[in-house]
């Protein structure tokens, strides 16, 4: 598969956005016109530059206005057209992007658009240069693919053809089957874009919200599944307008972008034989490839949470139950432990502020194959020195800096590593309620929440839910859900508003946590949270009470509002007020949980799920902030 990406998806200079694709593994890129404006290198330049980097100018863009217009108006446009041809020479560039006309052409006629775009050809065909003319999804007259080919089929010029843009055809909800029916050597240039569901104008949508695929609700798979169908041989190129990956470092959005490239190209390969079509033939025109075949997690080997200080983290956890399985023989972490969940605890150097959830271990049928998935995905290693008799696990650093291991699946037995905390001949707590974890939230900085939500559905093969926006004290936050199809795992994502991100709260540091060649500023000014499953709630809370937990306080207005939605039993009532628990019900099944004050910026759910209740207690989620806020505003 060739690779391709727009250089304004990213942020820096030309010179920039160039070396970051060759040094990530992109074999060309499109040349937007504001780029090179604005570069100090001469068009010569740009060439020696490609080729000493080693990859293709591929495509020249945008040529906007073109057609369907006056007379007048079009001579004006052929002036402005054989200037960019003449430039196009000097760049050693052979194809240029025409988009529909979305501002000059006032009195449509198909017929006038028709010959002007052949005229354009003509023009473009003694400059050696060929036109890839793309219906944009905003365009006055021309705003689906289907209508762009009809022009230029009508239009009949052998260096005029169309570019195949994602964004443009499933913002529109366009069906691309007709792929189909235009010729392969007919489609010029495929942009690929994926991009969040939203209610809004079109070109807003477009100019500022498009992700790299894996990243947003298309069906890209679908989407690629037809152009292979088409026999399209061109290059695979992004063309993503974001605000935040116009912000973010060059190389690290240029390697995410490229992952998400052969994360489609795998996910795509799984798809074709559905299709009709074999990977492994020549029917497979693209050259798309398959990775290791990825196998979701089974369930959650751990969680590892590091703090300057840790014995209050510990004390909140003795007083849900869980079991101190002492030290690590040769590190200075501590298990705590009750049921399926095994909570590590790390001390960090003396000099760091905050807390934070830095690792989760995953249980996976074959973690050799994941990490080496991963390897191919080109996602961070994460290093952890071991001795001979301890168990190696594979690592990788998620965007956020969390260290993520590929654990064996247990199938029922216990961890082989538990042997290398304290006595082994320890006794287990008699009466576990915590059952395992239910689901780790995780705060995402604002700059990378995307980039993760690709990294655990290509890494881990986690599925996402509808994304959500859940109120709070500092305003709305986007919350996204990541989990197995079973719910086995569960991980809501949230994003970090970005006035947190920079500015933490009095308590709240932000921290630098080393973590190798990867290293980067961790968010600690919002809270991150472990939920733990239990069959029975109510005995766990009175006992942690009796143990000396401190709540997080529950509003009496709540319980009132409560009971005018739901209609509960008055004794139940009281139970739900006494306990400090909360209540969320669908046609499913109940949810009862209670939330534990924060140390740092993590604090603990403990979740009771009643017959097949799904959610989180989304509802109750703005109690808890609200809570959580007054008690560090106050």
């Amino acid at each position: 598969m060739r690779t391709s990406i727009a250089t304004v998806c990213i942020s820096g200079s030309l010179e920039e956005k160039m070396r970051a694709a060759a040094e990530v593994g992109f074999d060309g890129v499109e040349i937007f016109e504001q780029d090179l404006m604005t570069s100090p290198l001469s068009p010569e330049q740009v060439v020696d530059l490609a080729r000493e980097l080693g990859i293709t100018l591929d495509l020249y863009q945008p040529f906007r206005d073109l057609e369907g217009v006056s007379e007048e108006v079009f001579a004006e446009n052929l002036y402005r057209l054989e200037e960019k041809f003449r430039l196009m020479q000097r760049l050693d560039m052979d194809l240029i992007l025409i988009c529909s006309n979305v501002g000059t052409a006032t009195d449509w006629n198909d017929d006038v658009a028709i010959d002007q775009l052949g005229r354009a050809a003509d023009l473009g065909a003694k400059y050696g240069i060929r036109l890839a003319y793309e219906a944009l999804a905003w365009g006055r007259y021309v705003n689906t693919y289907e209508h762009a080919w009809s022009l230029v089929e009508q239009a009949d010029r052998p260096n005029l053809g169309v570019c195949l843009d994602s964004f443009h055809i499933l913002s529109r909800r366009s069906d691309p089957s007709a792929f189909s029916t235009i010729p392969a050597e007919k489609i010029f240039f495929l942009q690929l874009a994926d991009a969040p569901e939203m209610m809004m104008d079109l070109l807003s949508w477009s100019r500022h919200y498009r992700n790299f695929p894996g990243e947003g609700s298309f069906d890209l798979v679908n989407f690629m599944v037809e152009l292979t169908r088409a026999g399209y041989t061109g290059p695979v190129s992004l063309e993503i307008f974001n605000d935040v990956f116009r912000q973010t470092d060059v190389v690290r959005t240029t390697r995410d972008a490229l992952r998400s490239l052969v994360w489609l190209a795998d996910a795509t390969c799984a798809a074709l034989p559905a299709a009709g079509i074999d990977p492994q033939s020549e029917a497979n025109t693209m050259g798309l490839e398959a990775l290791e075949p990825v196998a979701a997690p089974t369930g959650w080997d751990y969680a590892e949470i590091k703090a300057e200080e840790t014995e209050e983290i510990a004390t909140l956890l003795t007083q849900l139950g869980f079991t101190d399985r002492g030290m690590h023989r040769t590190k200075d972490v501590r298990l705590f432990a009750s049921g399926d969940a095994r909570i590590v605890l790390n001390e960090l150097p003396l000099g760091v502020s905050g807390s934070v959830i830095a690792g989760l271990g995953f249980q996976l049928p074959d973690p050799k194959t994941s990490a080496d998935r991963a390897r191919h995905l080109q996602i961070p290693p994460a290093h952890r020195a071991n001795r001979a008799d301890e168990m190696v696990l594979r690592g990788v650093l998620a965007p956020d800096g969390t260290e993520v291991f590929f654990a064996p699946e247990q199938n029922g037995s216990a961890p082989g590593w538990l042997t290398e905390f304290g006595d082994p001949e320890q006794p287990v707590g008699e009466h576990e309620l915590v059952t395992g974890l239910d689901h780790v939230n995780l705060a995402q900085p604002w700059q990378h929440f995307d980039e993760a939500i690709l990294f655990y559905t290509a890494a881990l093969g986690l599925g996402t839910q509808p994304p959500a926006e859940v109120p709070s004290p500092q305003g709305l936050v986007r919350s996204q859900v990541m989990r197995t199809e079973d719910g086995t795992i569960r991980m809501p994502l949230n994003m970090v508003p970005q006035v947190l991100d920079v500015a933490p709260t009095h308590n709240q540091g932000t921290e630098r946590v080393p973590t190798g060649s990867h290293d980067q500023m961790r968010r600690s000014a919002y809270p991150q949270h472990l939920a733990f499953a239990t069959d029975d709630i109510v005995s766990l809370a009175r006992n942690a009470a009796a143990a000396g937990l401190r709540f997080l306080p529950v509003p009496d207005n709540y319980y009132e509002d409560l009971q005018a939605r739901f209609r509960l039993d008055e004794e139940f009532m009281d139970t739900l007020r006494e306990n400090h628990l909360l209540y969320d019900r669908d046609d499913e099944g109940e949810f009862l949980h209670f939330y534990t004050r924060t140390i740092g910026t993590v604090f603990f759910e403990v979740v009771e799920r009643r017959t097949g209740y799904n959610g989180y207690g989304a509802p109750n989620a703005p109690v808890r902030m609200a809570a959580q806020y007054a008690i560090e505003r106050y």
